[in-house]
């Protein structure tokens, strides 16, 4: 209640402005988690209608209360849904190879060379680029499948400011029929 008094008062009476700040504040003590060990959590499936596409994923919280709360329940279904809908192929940008990278950028480089972009903009091109590439491949870049809005990390950053424990996605993995590993 302090918390909302203080909002209130620090937006001078404005319900709308103080409810912005105490998600910024919210979002900010979610920062200051993202260092906490998670070594609790869960492994949840997604198994898409027709039985044609399959997830699993782990989601790592602080202790055993908060994974088997609701929030945390629903928060790990949309990921798994997310995972289903969007294929990533890395959970973060950190996560994704040099070689990856490296292969990623000479075809973004070369792209762009090859429309006649000036050799002085290419590398800003190239870097634009880029950014599409890690909202394309990466589960924490992409925008969220129910709040196109909003990106995974942040969906994760605000169940962290309600829930009060780091949480993080630990690994995934999609089945698709047909897909067989190693194609």
């Amino acid at each position: 209640m302090m918390e909302c008094k203080s909002a209130l008062t620090e937006s001078k009476g404005d319900i709308g402005e103080a409810e912005v700040i105490l998600r910024k504040r919210g979002i900010a003590s979610a920062s200051k988690k993202s260092t906490r060990s998670t070594k609790q959590g869960v492994i949840a499936s997604y198994i898409h209608p027709g039985a044609q596409l399959g997830v699993l994923i782990e989601v790592n919280c602080e202790s055993d209360f908060v994974a088997r709360t609701d929030d945390f329940q629903e928060l790990v279904h949309d990921l798994a849904m997310q995972v289903a809908a969007a294929d990533p192929q890395f959970i973060r940008k950190e996560d994704v190879t040099p070689a990856v990278l490296e292969k990623e950028r000479d075809i973004q480089r070369a792209r762009a060379l090859g429309e006649g972009k000036p050799e002085k903009m290419v590398d800003k091109i190239v870097d634009g680029r880029m950014a599409k590439f890690y909202e394309e491949v990466c589960l924490y870049e992409q925008p969220f499948i129910k709040e196109n809005t909003t990106t995974v990390a942040d969906l994760i950053k605000t169940k962290i400011a309600k829930l009060g424990e780091n949480i993080s996605v630990s690994r995934f993995v999609r089945f698709k029929v047909g897909d067989a590993a190693g194609e």
